[in-house]
């Protein structure tokens, strides 16, 4: 498993970017749900490694992970925080969204526990994970090839 993961990442991390931008597409222009302040910050981690990841798994180019990994990271950043908002009472009190929809909403909660910013934590975890195989992958080959 570790080697398909190694071998395939770059793919697998534009495969979980792609779903996870169909899917906050699909919530808010299908579903009709507002995004919060907080989600069109993840949103703009999230978007832009649909176009890096897919681009560098056309061309099977491992050395993206330093240029997707630090949207994939912050993005995560922000989702965690976003979760912690929303399921820590008094955590939104502290620094309130100012417009728009509050981003303490729950729109989703399967469980008590899977919300929106849950799975877009669950995906950039993923794609982060991918990307840092990948990239030892590459210093793997890179090591081979020296040698």
């Amino acid at each position: 498993m570790q080697a398909l993961i190694r071998s395939y990442g770059i793919v697998f991390a534009f495969i979980v970017s792609l779903v996870a931008t169909g899917g906050s597409l699909f919530l808010s222009e299908v579903l009709g749900y507002i995004p919060c302040q907080l989600c069109w910050f993840q949103r703009i981690c999230m978007y832009p490694l649909v176009i890096l990841l897919g681009r560098a798994a056309l061309r099977d180019d491992r050395n993206i992970a330093g240029y997707a990994l630090p949207l994939s990271i912050i993005g995560g950043l922000i989702a965690a925080y976003h979760y912690a908002e929303q399921k820590i009472p008094g955590l939104a009190e502290i620094a309130p969204c100012k417009a728009g929809i509050p981003c303490n909403t729950d729109y989703l909660d399967w469980f008590g526990v899977i919300t929106i910013p849950l799975m877009a934590l669950v995906a950039f975890i993923l794609i982060t994970v991918f990307l840092l195989m990948s990239k030892g992958a590459a210093s793997d080959e890179d090591a081979e090839e020296a040698a």
